[in-house]
């Protein structure tokens, strides 16, 4: 079971459809008119519209459909969506993280539950790169509703022996990310259509981005070894380990998509740490995960992917 509103979700359901796995997928919304997921991928996973929010829901549809793993990905993920209503975002992320832990508690044959935190869990840090060992102390509303979600999962092991793990990732990026408020998609839409970029911060902020297939085998990786290596109650993170400024980023989209710089900064932007990024030592140790796509070849994939989706617009 996953829930995929997003687009790493609808990533981490072609591979798992894919493979022949049984899917079955919570989402608030069906029949997206914006997503990647084909016709044929949609005929291999059964799609139950609902929210995380509904416990009996979730607990259902764990019983009914047998549910051996399960992937938390539905989410309030948009910082500054976060920050305009944060009620939804505690019920969404909170609520509905605590419903899926408990649902999954109450049923057996349950072998493992992935539960998907954020960098942003960590709070602001003078020491970086994160490592899993840091504290977790978000001070604004999602990233508070990250770290509360992460200390759930961590309860649940620690008094359930729930075999939850938690993963902490860098910016995630690539493909059929449609959220154009998002740094990454809209400099690449901006590169592609000539209209005027506008940065919302100084354009001075660090972050590590990861392309989308290296978090989703990342994820399929967790999944595989929990059990195998007794992984129960351990947090990982995803990083390439190679920061770089919301400016740098952007010189690069314009000049991998051979367009002409045009942007403005507007420096604007509330509430959001200004340096984070992730060691993810322990993932290559443990789990024997690395990137594969590096920033440069994940460009020319996405502005291959995005050409295509422009012209069809």
């Amino acid at each position: 079971m996953t829930g995929y509103e997003g687009f790493l979700g609808s990533h981490l359901v072609i591979e798992l459809a894919s493979s022949g796995a049984r899917v079955t997928g919570l989402d608030i919304k069906t029949h997206r008119k914006e997503t990647i997921l084909t016709g044929d991928i949609l005929k291999k996973v059964k799609v139950v519209k609902g929210s995380v929010q509904d416990y009996k829901l979730v607990l259902n549809i764990l019983k009914r459909d047998k549910i051996d793993c399960v992937f938390h990905l539905a989410a309030t993920s948009i910082v500054g969506e976060a920050l305009k209503g944060p009620l939804k975002a505690f019920s969404t992320n909170i609520q509905g993280t605590w419903n899926v832990l408990e649902a999954c508690r109450n049923v057996k044959g349950i072998k493992g539950v992935i539960i998907a935190s954020s960098d942003k869990a960590y709070g602001i840090h003078n020491k970086l790169p994160y490592h899993e060992s840091a504290s977790l102390c978000g001070s604004h509303p999602y990233d508070a509703s990250k770290s509360c979600a992460d200390l759930l999962a961590s309860t649940y092991y620690h008094t359930y022996d729930l075999a939850v793990c938690v993963t902490r990732c860098g910016n995630i990026y690539g493909p059929g990310d449609f959220n154009f408020s998002r740094i990454f998609p809209d400099s690449l839409r901006c590169a592609l259509t000539g209209k005027t970029l506008y940065i919302r911060s100084n354009g001075k902020f660090t972050r590590d981005y990861v392309y989308v297939s290296d978090i989703v085998n990342g994820y399929l990786v967790l999944a595989e070894k929990l059990k195998k290596l007794n992984l129960a109650g351990e947090a990982f993170n995803f990083s390439d380990e190679n920061p770089i400024t919301v400016m740098d980023l952007v010189k690069k989209i314009y000049k991998a998509a051979g367009a002409k710089e045009n942007y403005k900064i507007l420096n604007r932007v509330k509430y959001e740490i200004p340096h984070q990024y992730l060691a993810s030592g322990k993932a290559r140790k443990v789990l024997g995960w690395k990137p594969r796509v590096s920033l440069e070849n994940g460009l020319v994939r996405s502005i291959i992917w995005y050409k295509k989706f422009m012209a069809h617009k």
